[in-house]
């Protein structure tokens, strides 16, 4: 299956679980002057879906819902990660978000649900 098919399956599993994720386009574009002008999250390296998981503080913690951070990185069954994408997710769990590599909705269902 394309990744294309793969992000695509991954955004509705995603959306059923109540995560909002958004497509991540990442690239670079020179302008007729010569400015080169890079676009995206975490570009290079930003995850293909970025969104935002609502999880719920207990009550201890003032019971407020706060959204955490979200980048699924999709990939085929054969595809591997760049080095800038490792780092990206690294940043992302460091800093408490939830980040990984997908290659199903079901692996982007997981990674969300053991957050």
């Amino acid at each position: 299956m394309k990744e294309s098919n793969i992000q695509r399956l991954i955004m509705l599993a995603a959306s059923d679980a109540g995560v909002t994720v958004f497509r991540n386009n990442i690239g670079a574009y020179t302008t007729p002057e010569g400015y080169r002008i890079k676009y995206g999250v975490g570009n290079p390296g930003g995850s293909d879906l970025i969104g935002i998981t609502p999880v719920t503080i207990p009550p201890d913690m003032v019971g407020r819902t706060v959204g955490v951070f979200t980048a699924i990185e999709v990939k085929t069954k054969t595809g591997k990660p760049t080095a800038a994408q490792l780092n990206f997710r690294r940043v992302i769990t460091e800093n408490g978000g939830i980040a990984g590599i997908a290659r199903s909705a079901d692996d982007a269902l997981a990674l969300i649900k053991n957050f």
